[in-house]
Protein backbone atom coordinates (compact mmCIF):
# COMPACT_ATOMS: atom_id res chain seq x y z
CA UNK A 1 0.00 0.00 0.00
CA UNK A 2 1.29 3.47 -0.83
CA UNK A 3 1.94 6.24 1.65
CA UNK A 4 -1.04 8.48 2.35
CA UNK A 5 -0.52 12.10 3.43
CA UNK A 6 -1.96 13.06 6.80
CA UNK A 7 -1.61 16.26 8.78
CA UNK A 8 -0.16 16.12 12.28
CA UNK A 9 -3.55 17.16 13.69
CA UNK A 10 -5.29 14.39 11.73
CA UNK A 11 -2.79 11.79 12.95
CA UNK A 12 -3.24 12.97 16.55
CA UNK A 13 -7.01 12.69 16.18
CA UNK A 14 -6.70 9.12 14.85
CA UNK A 15 -4.30 8.19 17.66
CA UNK A 16 -6.70 9.51 20.31
CA UNK A 17 -9.59 7.58 18.75
CA UNK A 18 -7.43 4.45 18.72
CA UNK A 19 -6.55 4.94 22.40
CA UNK A 20 -10.22 5.40 23.29
CA UNK A 21 -11.23 2.31 21.34
CA UNK A 22 -8.56 0.15 22.96
CA UNK A 23 -8.74 1.49 26.53
CA UNK A 24 -12.43 2.33 26.94
CA UNK A 25 -14.70 0.85 24.28
CA UNK A 26 -13.05 -2.58 23.94
CA UNK A 27 -13.05 -3.33 27.72
CA UNK A 28 -16.63 -2.05 28.01
CA UNK A 29 -17.92 -4.36 25.27
CA UNK A 30 -15.96 -7.32 26.66
CA UNK A 31 -17.66 -6.71 30.01
CA UNK A 32 -21.06 -6.49 28.28
CA UNK A 33 -20.43 -9.83 26.53
CA UNK A 34 -19.42 -11.40 29.82
CA UNK A 35 -22.56 -10.12 31.54
CA UNK A 36 -24.78 -11.27 28.67
CA UNK A 37 -23.22 -14.75 28.78
CA UNK A 38 -24.14 -14.98 32.45
CA UNK A 39 -27.82 -14.64 31.48
CA UNK A 40 -27.80 -18.13 30.00
CA UNK A 41 -28.91 -19.36 26.55
CA UNK A 42 -26.86 -17.50 23.92
CA UNK A 43 -29.11 -18.41 20.96
CA UNK A 44 -31.93 -16.12 22.07
CA UNK A 45 -29.87 -13.60 23.99
CA UNK A 46 -30.24 -10.24 22.19
CA UNK A 47 -27.85 -8.48 24.56
CA UNK A 48 -25.12 -10.99 23.75
CA UNK A 49 -25.60 -10.68 19.98
CA UNK A 50 -25.68 -6.87 20.15
CA UNK A 51 -22.48 -6.81 22.21
CA UNK A 52 -20.75 -9.21 19.81
CA UNK A 53 -21.78 -7.06 16.86
CA UNK A 54 -20.45 -3.95 18.57
CA UNK A 55 -17.22 -5.80 19.33
CA UNK A 56 -16.87 -6.58 15.61
CA UNK A 57 -17.28 -2.90 14.72
CA UNK A 58 -14.74 -1.83 17.36
CA UNK A 59 -12.15 -4.39 16.27
CA UNK A 60 -12.68 -3.45 12.60
CA UNK A 61 -12.20 0.24 13.36
CA UNK A 62 -9.05 -0.50 15.38
CA UNK A 63 -7.57 -2.40 12.43
CA UNK A 64 -8.60 0.36 10.01
CA UNK A 65 -6.97 3.11 12.11
CA UNK A 66 -3.80 1.07 12.69
CA UNK A 67 -3.57 0.50 8.92
CA UNK A 68 -4.06 4.18 8.15
CA UNK A 69 -1.45 5.26 10.68
CA UNK A 70 0.95 2.58 9.46
CA UNK A 71 0.72 3.87 5.89
CA UNK A 72 0.57 7.57 6.73
CA UNK A 73 3.12 10.15 5.78
CA UNK A 74 2.56 12.61 8.62
CA UNK A 75 3.24 16.19 7.60
CA UNK A 76 3.52 19.05 10.07
CA UNK A 77 2.81 22.04 7.85
CA UNK A 78 4.19 24.48 10.44
CA UNK A 79 7.65 23.00 9.87
CA UNK A 80 7.49 22.97 6.06
CA UNK A 81 8.73 25.91 4.03
CA UNK A 82 6.23 26.26 1.21
CA UNK A 83 7.75 29.50 -0.08
CA UNK A 84 4.28 31.03 -0.39
CA UNK A 85 2.96 28.20 -2.56
CA UNK A 86 -0.14 26.14 -1.88
CA UNK A 87 1.02 22.76 -0.60
CA UNK A 88 -0.51 19.90 1.38
CA UNK A 89 -1.59 21.21 4.78
CA UNK A 90 -1.67 24.87 3.74
CA UNK A 91 -4.60 27.05 4.72
CA UNK A 92 -5.76 29.10 1.74
CA UNK A 93 -8.03 32.15 1.65
CA UNK A 94 -9.87 32.33 -1.66
CA UNK A 95 -12.06 34.87 -3.41
CA UNK A 96 -14.68 33.41 -5.75
CA UNK A 97 -14.41 35.69 -8.77
CA UNK A 98 -18.00 34.96 -9.86
CA UNK A 99 -19.81 35.60 -6.56
CA UNK A 100 -17.23 37.70 -4.69
CA UNK A 101 -17.60 35.26 -1.75
CA UNK A 102 -14.54 34.61 0.40
CA UNK A 103 -13.80 31.10 1.62
CA UNK A 104 -10.98 29.53 3.59
CA UNK A 105 -9.85 25.94 3.11
CA UNK A 106 -7.10 23.80 4.57
CA UNK A 107 -5.84 21.03 2.29
CA UNK A 108 -5.76 17.78 4.27
CA UNK A 109 -5.69 14.02 3.76
CA UNK A 110 -8.74 12.18 2.50
CA UNK A 111 -9.64 10.81 5.95
CA UNK A 112 -9.56 14.27 7.52
CA UNK A 113 -11.72 16.07 4.97
CA UNK A 114 -14.76 17.89 6.36
CA UNK A 115 -16.08 20.60 4.06
CA UNK A 116 -18.23 22.11 6.83
CA UNK A 117 -15.06 22.73 8.84
CA UNK A 118 -13.17 24.08 5.82
CA UNK A 119 -11.03 20.95 5.46
CA UNK A 120 -10.80 19.74 1.86
CA UNK A 121 -9.21 16.55 0.61
CA UNK A 122 -5.94 16.82 -1.25
CA UNK A 123 -7.58 14.81 -4.05
CA UNK A 124 -10.60 17.13 -4.39
CA UNK A 125 -10.97 19.22 -7.57
CA UNK A 126 -10.46 22.46 -5.60
CA UNK A 127 -7.26 21.24 -3.93
CA UNK A 128 -5.86 19.86 -7.18
CA UNK A 129 -6.46 23.24 -8.84
CA UNK A 130 -4.76 25.10 -5.96
CA UNK A 131 -1.64 22.99 -5.39
CA UNK A 132 1.47 24.79 -6.61
CA UNK A 133 -0.19 28.18 -7.00
CA UNK A 134 0.82 31.33 -5.05
CA UNK A 135 -0.93 34.36 -3.57
CA UNK A 136 -2.50 36.45 -6.34
CA UNK A 137 -2.80 33.52 -8.74
CA UNK A 138 -6.17 32.53 -10.16
CA UNK A 139 -7.11 28.86 -9.96
CA UNK A 140 -9.72 27.43 -12.29
CA UNK A 141 -11.67 24.60 -10.68
CA UNK A 142 -13.56 22.18 -12.88
CA UNK A 143 -16.70 21.64 -10.79
CA UNK A 144 -19.79 19.61 -11.74
CA UNK A 145 -21.66 22.87 -12.35
CA UNK A 146 -18.95 24.20 -14.66
CA UNK A 147 -15.61 25.98 -14.27
CA UNK A 148 -15.19 28.25 -11.20
CA UNK A 149 -12.42 30.79 -10.78
CA UNK A 150 -10.83 31.53 -7.41
CA UNK A 151 -8.21 34.15 -6.68
CA UNK A 152 -5.77 33.13 -3.94
CA UNK A 153 -5.83 35.94 -1.34
CA UNK A 154 -3.49 34.39 1.22
CA UNK A 155 -1.55 31.19 1.87
CA UNK A 156 -0.75 30.27 5.48
CA UNK A 157 1.07 27.35 7.06
CA UNK A 158 -0.62 26.94 10.45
Amino acid sequence: MSMVPLTKRGADKLRSELTRLKNEDRPRVIQAISEARAHGDLKENAEYHAAREEQGFIEGRIKEIEGKLGNAQIIDVTEVNGNGKVIFGATVDLLDLDTEDEVTYQIVGEDEADIKSGLISVSSPVARALIGKEEGDVAVVQAPGGAREYEISEVRYI
